[in-house]
């Protein structure tokens, strides 16, 4: 199975530099958000998706709904596409990611999750399409954390990329079950 994952666009959190990881609030895009989701629905628009999935979150519902305009194919809702639970929404994102950064793997607020159990939802993600669309070309509209923590299903040491950063409407490609880990 081929999966693209694409993060959203900048959302109004990513302008105001807060955390927004409770789906139920309409934190949605910035004019900005929704130019760059136009703009990678163009560069989008040859791939042939026969599935698309996205996360709870409005902003990458709305993302999606951009990106699939030139493709003919339904949109799932997965939660397990969520944002990283952190139980801080609303607060400044330094005060998750200056204690994070002292052990990026296993850090976790008392109502939140670690990057390994993150890791662990994105591969029960990956594992049921693998199973159900074998062949399939999947298109998944997510967040920068659950996106970092799909690439580092694909690598020997997760260590090497849990800080990586993806850029709004950024894009990883990648081939699932890999070939090695």
């Amino acid at each position: 199975m081929k999966i693209t994952f694409i993060r959203h666009g900048e959302s109004i959190a990513n302008a105001g530099n807060f955390i927004s990881d409770d789906p139920r609030k309409p934190v949605g895009l910035t004019d900005k958000g929704r130019s760059q989701a136009e703009a990678c629905a163009l560069r989008l628009r040859d791939n042939a998706f026969t599935y698309a999935y996205v996360s709870e979150f409005p902003r990458a519902q709305e993302t999606a709904s951009i990106l699939l305009r030139h493709h003919n194919c339904a949109l799932h809702i997965d939660a397990r596409l969520n944002e990283r639970k952190s139980g801080m929404d609303g607060l400044p994102v330094h005060l998750f990611n200056d204690p994070l950064r002292l052990d990026p793997l296993n850090y976790k607020t008392p109502r939140g999750e670690s990057f390994m159990e993150q890791m662990a939802r994105v591969r029960s993600f990956l594992d049921e399409l693998a199973m159900h669309h074998p062949e399939g070309r999947i298109l998944a509209v997510s967040h920068e954390n659950p996106i970092i923590a799909a690439l580092a299903l694909t690598v020997k040491d997760e260590a090497t990329v849990v800080l990586n950063s993806l850029e709004n409407c950024g894009r990883l490609d990648l081939c699932w079950p890999p070939e090695q880990v």
